[in-house]
């Protein structure tokens, strides 16, 4: 009976499509309605409309020729269909149809072969045959399905997650590996541990046991992880409206805040067990982390995202007596001048610096704030798992900032410390206000992010208890 219902289900969707009706999106909100909900809400769809990227597309474009190169990977069907068109200095999403508007179904979905690791190397087989996670996907009249595990499975010993890595790694036109994430992907346990069975699918297309097909009045038979959300979150959010921007929020809220904490790994030698520390005879430490995140943090746009930790030390009156890394809403992290949040040659684990995203430089040296003009880039980030064998020296990849409190440090009874984030710089948003290429209402919109598991406090009361006696930290568990 169940495979009587399943064929009336994919029959009721019409006769096979085609190849013109199925790039557009809208086709497949009839069959895969949850699906299309989740991704018109998400970064994918909004890849071309979201008004910093054609801005920074036309000023680029002014000034360096970009050509296809943005576009490629925020529009790629409308470069795929119009090969012929090289110059998109005019480009508007609004102009677009929905088959080439953003980052589309048919674009991931068609997807047969990966050429390039970096700069959207996807090659598309251009036909009616749309590739899935779900094995043994039924015929059916609407398209052709295919399983590929080693592009599309969400839990596959054989996907190193390619299909993602090509469009999140981007290599200028000067030849600056600009965008890591792929790369920093490989260095990690879930990519290098067959048995973890990571990929980006799981963590940013969190899976659950739903119909991956529904027709109105009779659903296919869901299967164990065979549905994965579709609404890809990470920390950009949409600055215009645009649908589902309150489960767009609790996306990133869900997947940021278990990804960073203040506290370490289990402990291991020479290491104290707490996230803060207080040491006569002045010295003020916090310990950071990831977890579980198969990338550095921040990463993708690192050059853009500005992460930073903030520390106010208070006496027993409940009155400030050191801080570092207070910045105002309207201001970046790196204009505070303080040097311990913005070390140019930055080593977060040598230097002990407190701001980490990518420094981008100019040929001349000077700081850059776009990056068809850089020539060199210093990275600084939280570092990712490498290994889960507890003896091996890499098992500890957190990363600790030291403050001098020397003079202070008799007056010091409690400390708040957390992580902030914001996806992108005012600097480089005011930028493109002040050339014309922005709406200044956009600008005005950059949210700072909060994160529950990198906002911690010590107290004198209670440092030294627990795991962390015979310490002057407090203790965070694992």
């Amino acid at each position: 009976m169940k495979v009587v219902l399943l064929i009336a289900v994919l029959c009721a969707c019409g006769d096979k499509y085609e190849v013109a009706r199925l790039e557009d999106p809208n086709t497949c909100k009839d069959c895969h309605p949850k699906h299309y909900a989740q991704w018109s809400g998400s970064m994918h769809a909004y890849a071309s409309d979201d008004p910093v990227f054609v801005a920074m597309n036309k000023r680029g474009s002014r000034e360096a020729q970009l050509g296809t190169f943005c576009i490629q990977c925020h529009a790629p069907m409308t470069v795929a269909l119009h090969p012929e068109k090289t110059d998109y200095s005019d480009f508007d999403p609004a102009s677009l149809p929905p088959a080439e508007r953003g980052i589309t179904c048919f674009f991931c979905h068609n997807v047969d072969s990966v050429k390039a690791d970096h700069n959207n190397g996807l090659v598309l087989a251009m036909d009616q045959t749309m590739h899935g996670g779900a094995k043994n996907p039924v015929d059916n009249p609407a398209h052709d399905a295919l399983y590929d595990g080693s592009l599309m499975a969400g839990a596959s010993v054989n996907n190193k997650s390619m299909l993602c890595g090509s469009c999140h790694d981007i290599i200028t036109p000067a030849g600056v590996p600009l965008e890591r994430s792929f790369e920093e992907f490989k260095t990690t346990i879930f990519y290098n541990d067959p048995s973890a069975l990571v990929s980006c699918a799981r963590c940013h297309m969190k899976p659950s046991k739903d119909v991956i097909a529904d027709a109105p009045g009779i659903s296919v038979v869901a299967r164990d992880n065979g549905f994965h959300d579709h609404g890809f979150p990470a920390i950009d959010t949409a600055v215009t409206p645009f649908p589902n921007l309150d489960v767009q929020a609790a996306g990133i809220a869900d997947i940021l805040n278990p990804a960073i904490g203040i506290k370490g790994p289990t402990p291991v030698s020479g290491k104290a067990p707490g996230g803060i520390c207080l040491d006569p005879p002045g010295t003020l430490t916090v310990r950071m982390d990831t977890f579980n995140v198969g990338h550095n943090f921040p990463s993708g746009a690192s050059q853009d995202r500005r992460v930073w930790l903030e520390v106010i030390a208070y006496d027993a009156a409940n009155a400030v007596v050191f801080s570092s890394g207070v910045v105002p809403d309207d201001m970046d992290p790196e204009d505070l001048g303080d040097p311990i949040i913005d070390c140019v040659d930055a080593n977060p684990i040598n230097q002990h610096c407190s701001g980490f995203w990518d420094r981008m430089f100019k040929s001349d040296g000077s700081t850059a704030h776009f990056f068809w003009d850089v020539a060199t880039e210093t990275g600084a980030a939280l570092k990712p798992p490498v290994t889960l064998t507890f003896s091996d020296p890499a098992y500890d990849h957190s990363t600790t900032v030291k403050f001098s409190v020397t003079g202070l440090f008799s007056q010091i009874d409690h400390i708040s410390a957390r992580v902030r984030v914001r996806p992108f710089p005012y600097a480089t948003l005011r930028e493109l206000v002040a050339s014309g290429d922005l709406d200044p209402m956009f600008a005005a919109q950059l949210k700072t992010l909060q994160t529950t598991g990198a906002t911690k406090t010590w107290e004198l009361a209670t440092k030294g208890t627990g795991a962390s006696m015979n310490t002057n930290c407090n203790f965070e568990p694992n």
